[in-house]
């Protein structure tokens, strides 16, 4: 496992280092925007993109066209955050944000890479209009936590969903053993009592690896989209962060609860390493696409996530592209192309 560390830690640094020093203010179009994880949300008539950086990321835009690099959500590191998770630096992964009760909650995680070593926070504005008097990122500190040893779940990539009720869930995980669904308190801070969770998506781990160790259960990024009567999941498959080594893929199943299961289109549960392909690499102009996200504007939907650009040395570049319904209510594949 360390030898894995290394390799992928000696990938993620050239996009790190290129991704943070672009400056704020500067305006890139869709196709060279240098994001990882994205998200995204509207307020008024600006949409706001989230994503995996120092202090969290930012960027605007007015037509999802063109993006603006605006200043972090957090200046410096949460004290929280440093003495949880020994050596974080700042670097902060894989935002989710919702709007909720006249506030924007914004989720977010802290981990040591290649391990669970890992916790869930989550910070709070009114607005999220950089020029509004009302604009200030309260930090409400540690949601969820996961402890090398004791959880065969890993506490990153978080997601907000709400049920039929009104009900909030969390889902969350990466590797190890899957995907998690856990019940929220009203005010989103804290898990639910009595405590109720799930396992909504998994694949096959070799369980004579350590527990400490992540294991080859590439699975991540939960993202539960509400349309019609069914929730749709959707996660990531095999590697991100390889640059053109990258072999990330999204795939969906769907149900009509939240809780699950969730099957995929021939019916496989993705507990049972189900799932219908949404979006791959091409290998010819982008070496693979993952880390989604799915909005709708203008009653249409698309998906958000973030692609290795075989035209620029595997950097990780936005994508955005709209989705399809088929006539059963299936996301239709997505293709890539040279532009987006």
């Amino acid at each position: 496992m360390k030898r894995i560390f290394f390799l992928l830690l000696i990938l993620v640094a050239p996009f790190r280092m290129w991704a943070q020093s672009v400056p704020t203010g500067t305006e890139f179009t869709t196709r060279n925007t240098p994001v990882h994880d994205p998200v995204i949300i509207k307020e008024k008539d600006t949409y706001y993109l989230f994503c995996t950086g120092d202090g969290i990321s930012v960027f605007s835009s007015r037509d999802r066209l063109h993006w603006r690099k605006e200043d972090p959500v957090f200046a410096s590191p949460p004290e929280w955050a440093v003495k949880a998770v020994p050596g974080f630096k700042g670097h902060i992964w894989a935002p989710d944000i919702s709007y909720y009760d006249g506030r924007y909650y914004l989720y977010y995680a802290v981990s040591a890479f290649g391990k669970n070593t890992s916790c869930i926070g989550l910070a709070v504005n009114k607005t999220l209009d950089p020029a509004s008097p009302d604009y200030k990122w309260e930090d409400k500190g540690k949601v969820i936590q996961s402890v090398p040893g004791r959880d065969m779940w890993n506490a990153i990539d978080p997601n907000l969903i709400f049920d039929e009720n009104g009900t909030p869930w969390l889902s969350f995980g990466s590797f190890w053993e899957g995907i998690k669904l856990v019940k929220m308190t009203r005010d989103l801070q804290t898990v639910s009592e009595p405590q109720e969770w799930y396992t909504i998506a998994r694949r096959p781990r070799d369980f004579t690896t350590p527990d400490t160790s992540a294991g080859n259960g590439a699975i991540e990024a939960p993202f539960i989209f509400r349309k019609g009567k069914y929730y749709y999941l959707f996660v990531s498959r095999d590697y991100c962060c390889r640059a053109e080594k990258s072999t990330y893929k999204v795939v969906v199943g769907r149900s009509e609860k939240v809780q699950g299961p969730y099957l995929d289109r021939q019916g496989v549960p993705l507990e049972a390493d189900g799932g219908t392909l949404v979006i791959q690499g091409d290998g010819v102009n982008w070496y693979g696409a993952g880390h989604n996200a799915v909005f709708t504007d203008a009653d249409k939907d698309y998906l958000l996530l973030h692609g290795y650009d075989a035209h620029d040395r595997g950097r990780s570049k936005l994508l955005l592209k709209e989705i399809t319904w088929d006539s059963d209510g299936w996301p239709q594949p997505i293709q890539l192309s040279a532009d987006l």
